[in-house]
């Protein structure tokens, strides 16, 4: 059998384990890399792959940056910095017709910056916003559309796992992704606004405006989402500036996190010891689920697969834009039924060399399917981030929570046509680093 057929063969496979038998997806890639990888070359071949490719991940320097900014998110998240943030944007825009949910897009946006993940936001924030939203008479579409929507910043907005594994997977510059996530960053957090904007102006018993504070108020909420400037200025400016190495960044934000949680005494020891496990266990869910994609992604240059795939697409007489387009409709599907990082460890491999060699920027491509995944993450019919909203509030009807979701959907539509017409908005900000 041709080595490009049976790397073929482990990809059915595969997507057969994790659907079908529901192996984990780090266990699930690992084991089929294994044994395809032994399928070519033997297996003496196949372990001394495994050996020193396991030992490559569990000894890799730049992985130690993924566990610091869990850490950092899991004392953030542990201090009550989620339930600050969203009083700090509630105070200034929950006055105004469809503000709460804009408030609710504004604190996902912040707490996103310093947890990095989309399913932790989804669970945090729905706790937060959903009594909130329900207790001033917003409709159960933009309450849950607005959360569902929002949380998927935590995937694009630095510091974020999965831009950090992007990085490592492709061999390029971890800050300079961060850098170049920023605008794309601010850009889907405004289109979002402007979604529930034109919800309320066409519906606005969707959204009716909430209590107006005084300015005395509000002031005296900035506080609560000062430092989560603080943090953000502190790891972007210290990346951007070259006084850190992303690895000192993660250290530098955990540690600034914990002497504010300690200064502001929200933080007890309990709470402590819990977010340190809890970066545990989901920091080594990542490192299993990064050891599986590195001895797959290695059966799968063996099969010459991603090479062969990148040569016959080059030779196609179709526009490469058409290409591009093709990868992200593959990438929201895959999005639909599985969690960002795991879709893209599965799937760098194959389409990365496809992209660079057709000339496309390997900076602007990671940032590009990073905002399509997160697509998939809230589209109907399956949409992780979707389900997650819905179990957090169980008296909400499924078809109530799908609805409010599609709203969202134009905005990241658009979000990334402007990227695909406008690569300046990914390049610009790291070319001045």
């Amino acid at each position: 059998m041709e080595p490009a057929t049976i790397g073929l063969l482990g990809i059915g496979i595969l997507l057969a384990s994790i659907f079908a038998l529901r192996i984990p997806v780090g266990f699930a890639m690992g084991i089929t890399g294994y044994l395809g990888f032994m399928a070519i070359l033997g297996p003496q071949a196949a372990s001394g792959m495994l050996g020193t490719e396991v030992w490559n991940v569990f000894s890799s320097y730049g992985l130690t940056v993924i566990p610091l900014f869990i850490l950092m998110g899991q004392i953030c998240f542990y201090s009550g910095v989620n339930e600050r943030l969203y009083k700090a944007a509630y105070a200034w825009m929950g006055h105004i017709r469809g503000g709460i949910a804009m408030a609710t897009v504004l604190a996902c946006g912040g707490f996103a910056a310093i947890c990095g993940s989309n399913s932790a936001t989804a669970a945090t924030m729905s706790t937060v916003a959903l009594p909130q939203m329900k207790r001033f008479n917003y409709s159960p579409e933009l309450s849950t559309g607005s959360v569902a929507a929002g949380a998927t910043l935590g995937v694009v907005i630095p510091p974020s796992v999965v831009l950090i594994i992007i990085g490592l997977q492709t061999s390029q510059s971890i800050a300079a992704l961060f850098v170049g996530s920023i605008l794309p960053g601010l850009l889907l957090t405004t289109l979002f606004m402007v979604t529930v904007t034109v919800l309320c102006r066409r519906n606005p018993h969707w959204g009716p405006a909430g209590e107006k504070t005084s300015w005395g108020d509000r002031f005296r909420s900035l506080p609560g989402s000062a430092e989560m400037i603080v943090l953000f200025c502190l790891v972007m400016g210290g990346l951007f500036m070259g006084l850190f190495t992303p690895t000192e960044a993660g250290a530098a934000g955990a540690m600034l996190a914990l002497i504010i949680s300690l200064a502001t005494r929200t933080l007890s020891f309990g709470d402590f010891i819990r977010s340190v496990m809890d970066t545990l266990r989901v920091s080594s869910m990542i490192m299993v689920i990064v050891a599986g994609a590195v001895i797959f992604g290695r059966f799968l240059a063996v099969t010459r697969l991603p090479f062969e795939a990148a040569g016959w697409v080059t030779s196609l007489d179709i526009p490469a834009t058409v290409i591009i387009l093709l990868i992200c409709v593959i990438y929201v599907i895959g999005g639909m039924v599985m969690d960002a990082l795991a879709m893209l460890l599965v799937t760098i491999p194959i389409f990365f060399p496809v992209v660079t060699a057709m000339g496309y920027d390997p900076l602007w491509f990671g940032v590009l399917i990073t905002i399509v995944t997160t697509l998939g993450a809230v589209t109907p019919p399956v949409g992780v981030n979707t389900f997650i909203v819905a179990s957090m509030a169980p008296d909400i009807p499924m078809g109530h929570v799908f609805k409010g979701v599609t709203c969202f959907l134009p905005a990241f539509l658009l979000c990334v046509a402007l990227l695909m017409l406008c690569p300046w908005l990914v390049t610009w900000l790291p070319g001045l680093m």
